[in-house]
């Protein structure tokens, strides 16, 4: 499969630079698969097109203000600094910007008087591990900037306006896009015509901010991003199987914790050999808490999601990709 098949026009003046608000107001295309017929409408009809029993999943993970600015202690050079996934307390995974950042470069951050970091490990591409002089967590909310996508230029007015209403468990370097545009009432409204929501974290890392390079769509690597679906999620999300209930994604994120918990329940199977419980049809997913490197492109047996909400992606990405499948 050729990366090239996923690439399109785009002209930056299509790419909206600020929000609309209210957030349901957004446009809304709607893609019957059945009869390829496409309809435009408003994010605040997405309720015409929900059943009552239709179990939405949605990531709950919350953007942290994960960009730092430093300059090299030695030289003075500028560095930028985007945490991706803490490995321990004082230590980092992160996305580099500014040349000469080696193994043993030491930064200091802006904004916090005392606050440096040191080059632990040289990853590929940019991204390096970092180990700061003290828990860079607390500081985050004085020091760090939130990262916006690579195609937005125009600062927000409101930093929680690039939050979902529901982001509860912090740790993403940038939001689930599908879900921004639900607000407090279109959710108390889906609730009330009996659609049922359901709660999922995958913190999200480097693929977000990385294209698809290869020629080749089967030569990439994707990078593993940590996730968790919990038992009682798995629960619900195996109820609702069970009784013929549609299981719809709330982006690609959300799509990739439940193939990733369904993949986890087949692995299950397979160690427990003949046993007939492992066997049941009834337990799609098991729960799952952990790193996921599940790249889905076209040709994916979709185990658990039955329909998707989806948003904005860029040409030759593994979320277009997912998105084809």
């Amino acid at each position: 499969m050729n990366t090239s098949d996923f690439d399109y026009d785009l002209p930056p003046e299509f790419i909206a630079q600020t929000p609309l608000e209210p957030r349901d107001a957004s446009r809304l295309m709607v893609l019957n698969r059945a009869d390829g017929t496409m309809a435009h409408r408003a994010f605040r009809d997405i309720g015409e097109y929900l059943r009552p029993g239709d179990l939405l999943v949605f990531n709950e993970s919350k953007v942290i203000p994960a960009r730092l600015f430093g300059r090299k202690a030695m030289t003075g050079g500028k560095v930028e600094l985007l945490l991706l996934a803490r490995r321990a307390p004082l230590t980092w995974e992160a996305l580099v910007g500014g040349s000469g950042v080696r193994l043993g470069t030491k930064i200091e951050i802006e904004g916090a008087a005392n606050l440096t970091g040191v080059v632990l490990e040289e990853l590929d591409g940019a991204r390096r591990v970092i180990q700061f002089s003290e828990p860079v967590t607390p500081l985050l909310p004085s020091v760090g900037h939130t990262p916006l996508p690579p195609y937005i230029h125009e600062p927000l007015d409101y930093l929680d306006r690039y939050q979902t209403v529901y982001a509860k468990t912090p740790g993403s370097a940038a939001a689930p896009t599908a879900g921004l545009h639900f607000t407090p009432e279109l959710l108390m409204q889906l609730r009330e015509a009996g659609v049922e929501f359901a709660f999922v974290t995958l913190h999200i890392g480097l693929d977000t901010f990385a294209p698809v390079m290869e020629e080749r769509v089967e030569d990439h690597k994707i990078h593993s991003e940590r996730c968790e679906l919990t038992p009682e999620v798995a629960r619900r999300v195996n109820e609702a199987k069970l009784a013929g209930r549609r299981v719809i994604a709330i982006g690609t994120t959300s799509v990739r914790v439940l193939e990733s918990a369904a993949r986890a329940s087949i692995n299950l199977e397979a160690r427990h050999g003949a046993s007939l419980q492992d066997k049941c049809p009834w337990r799609p997913v098991v729960a799952f808490a952990g790193p996921t490197d599940l790249f889905i492109t076209p040709g994916h047996r979709f185990r658990v999601v039955d329909a998707m909400i989806t948003n904005f992606h860029l040409p030759h990405s593994t979320l277009l990709m997912l998105v084809s499948a």
